[in-house]
């Protein structure tokens, strides 16, 4: 690659370069606990062959990202993953930031990596029992035995509970019948079900009964279903299609299938939750069918994890992209006619970047939080976990979905030639907002988890039982918050309790606005849903509310994204960086109080005056922060051969 052509300096522009020493510690603090595996996997994918080519064919470029897989299984890159013993080394936070890491290079190698080891391998190890360990595991780790994760139907995507295929068990010769009853039990959208794919991981209602009982629903399990022979081709009763083109992912197989009777024996049941015996007697260690539900798919959250991550890593390297451009092109004549205007030194260029900047630095440390708890596998959290995920991936994918096309914007004409690799993220991108749970619906969860924290049995709960529910409680109940770190905690003891009389610069002040925010939200929904009266107006209550419930759940988010980077900040030692980090934050609360501020002014939680220094605020932090913009982006780490751009070698 050749080197960028770097501009001549002006006054505005104290460094095209960056400054490397600074950046490195960024770097640090930015990777986090996991560090060494980030820089490891920056080492192994450091090459431009590996950048998406839209010249390819979908069979040239899926069979890439397969061998690439291939090359990866071989470093050990899957080990993490996995339980010791099962044939791995049992780094959950590893495997999440190694897969995250992968999203600099390609994105379709993000996905077929998360997909093979991280939702197929992932259901199998965490729903199965030590008889699928040992039979599926090494494999999956080493690629012999190629998987999909068949979950998402034509008719059914983010209301699994409903998905229609069925697993009626037929005691005379021990085994499952799989079956696809209509057109839209098809299984949908499936990665690995369009080529490569072997074995599903499959999602389907069980039915069974005892001796002397009707077979009856037992709620949704999974099995391990074989759909194609070594060759690739499809075993009786399975009938799979392709995908085909879709919006970006070219290397990526998406497919169909459909199952028509299709048998399979007993042990394949991924049993730890709910198993059948022989004579067709169903158990469970957990008699609640939502419960057990719930908690099948709590184990499942990995994945989630792993899409906020590349997300927030997406929109790391379409920034990168866009502020090093932007740091190289001239566009109109200087004041002082020696030439032109470097687009950074604009403000609105700078309102462009800078703040989705600040924002990835927020999402990037509080990844590291989520990843961290999840590491933990703390049971009694698992809950609070999966609800503050969900949340997490809608804030994420949404980001890193705005910043890649902002960035594209912000290249002009050379934003939009794929060579520039911007077109391409930015159709890899698009589906992350929608896989592994469509954002509205995780923004929902967010705010029923906030408003039903008080009740067990709020589980499960249709519309007009959960609104029934939140009639009876008293009107200024406010949702449990998640537990408050002593750093935060200290942060407020030490600030006024009154956000008006102390600057917007004091971090007590930033944390009180935000939580002001989120607790007058969840008042006023628990209030709006109070209005039910009877049965017959349960839906329209709730319906009518949605948009509350959904500003609950993002005011929520925001929040601990908030509470995340200052208690990140607070742990960086070297007095430069925090202190540049202090003001990346800064800009991050000014920006986002500024892109809400109708609903600040309307509450009444800030002054017109206030909402006039929050404007000038993001200007002036844009100014402060423009002479750091190439270490700031720098600090991300992005490969160097992974930034290889026409753009940037030509200027």
């Amino acid at each position: 690659m050749s080197a960028p052509v770097t501009p001549e300096k002006t006054d505005s522009d104290n460094s095209a370069d960056g400054d490397a020493a600074l950046a490195t510690v960024l770097r640090a603090a930015l990777d986090g606990p996991w560090h060494q595996t980030r820089e490891e996997v920056r080492a192994n994918i450091d090459r431009a062959e590996l950048l998406p080519d839209p010249s390819r064919t979908l069979d040239q470029a899926r069979a890439d990202i397969l061998d690439t897989m291939r090359t990866l299984a071989e470093k050990g890159f899957a080990a993490p993953g996995f339980a010791a013993d099962h044939g791995g080394t049992g780094d959950v936070g590893a495997a999440v930031t190694g897969i995250e890491t992968l999203g600099y290079a390609d994105l379709s190698l993000m996905v077929k990596s998360g997909v093979q080891w991280g939702l197929f391998g992932g259901a199998v190890e965490n729903l199965g029992t030590a008889r699928h360990h040992e039979k599926y595991v090494p494999g999956i780790i080493n690629l012999d035995v190629l998987g999909c994760f068949a979950m998402t139907e034509t008719g059914h995507g983010s209301n699994v509970a409903s998905v229609e295929t069925t697993a009626t068990y037929d005691p005379a010769t021990q085994e499952f019948v799989i079956h696809s009853p209509t057109a839209s039990a098809r299984k949908d959208y499936i990665c690995g079900a369009g080529q490569h794919a072997r074995v599903a991981a499959v999602f389907a209602q069980l039915i069974t009964g005892g001796p002397g009982e009707e077979p009856e629903g037992r709620g949704v399990h999974c099995f391990v279903v074989p759909i194609r022979d070594d060759d690739g081709t499809d075993l009786p009763g399975v009938a799979t299609s392709d995908c085909g083109y879709k919006g970006g992912l070219a290397g990526v197989d998406n497919g169909r299938i459909l199952f028509d009777n299709v048998r399979i024996p007993a042990e394949n049941l991924l049993n730890k939750y709910g198993d059948v015996a022989a004579d067709g007697t169903y158990s469970s260690p957990i008699e609640s069918t939502n419960k057990r539900f719930f908690t099948m798919l709590g184990t499942l959250i990995r994945g989630r994890v792993c899409v906020a991550a590349t997300a927030g890593a997406a929109g790391r390297k379409a920034l990168t992209l866009a502020t090093r451009y932007g740091l190289l092109r001239k566009q109109f004549e200087a004041p002082d006619e020696q030439g032109e205007v470097t687009i950074l030194d604009y403000l609105g260029h700078q309102r462009k970047l800078l703040p989705l900047i600040a924002k990835s630095y927020a999402i990037a440390f509080a990844q590291n939080d989520i990843t961290a708890r999840l590491a933990e596998g703390d049971p009694e959290a698992a809950r609070t976990l999966e609800a503050d995920v969900a949340g997490f991936k809608a804030y994420s994918t949404w980001h890193g979905s705005t910043a890649v096309n902002i960035a594209r914007e912000a290249c002009g004409g050379a934003g939009y030639l794929s060579e520039n690799q911007l077109p391409i993220i930015r159709g890899d991108i698009d589906v992350f907002t929608t896989f592994e749970g469509d954002n509205t619906v995780l923004t929902q969860l967010i705010g029923k988890e906030l408003l039903g924290a008080y009740a067990e049995d709020m589980r499960g709960l249709s519309a007009r039982g959960w609104v029934r529910f939140i009639a009876t409680m008293a009107r200024d109940v406010v949702a449990e918050k998640t537990a408050v770190r002593q750093v935060i905690q200290t942060i407020l003891d030490d600030s006024d309790e009154n956000t008006d009389d102390s600057p917007l610069t004091n971090r007590g002040t930033q944390i009180r606005l935000f939580r002001n925010r989120e607790d007058h939200l969840l008042r006023t929904c628990a209030q709006r849903l109070r209005k039910s009266t009877s049965d017959d107006d349960a839906f329209e209550v709730f319906n009518s509310a949605q948009d509350h419930l959904l500003k609950v759940g993002h005011a929520h988010t925001e929040r601990l994204v908030l509470e995340s980077m200052i208690a990140a900040i607070v742990e960086v030692e070297d007095e430069a960086a925090r202190e540049l980090l202090w003001k990346v934050c800064d800009l991050f609360v000014y920006s986002a109080l500024e892109a809400d501020l109708g609903w600040f002014l309307m509450h009444r939680h800030v002054s017109v005056e206030r909402a006039k220094a929050i404007r000038r605020g993001v200007n002036d932090l844009c100014a402060d922060l423009r002479p750091h913009a190439r270490t700031l982006i720098d600090a991300f780490g992005v490969p160097e051969n992974l930034l290889h751009t026409p753009m940037l070698d030509h200027g």
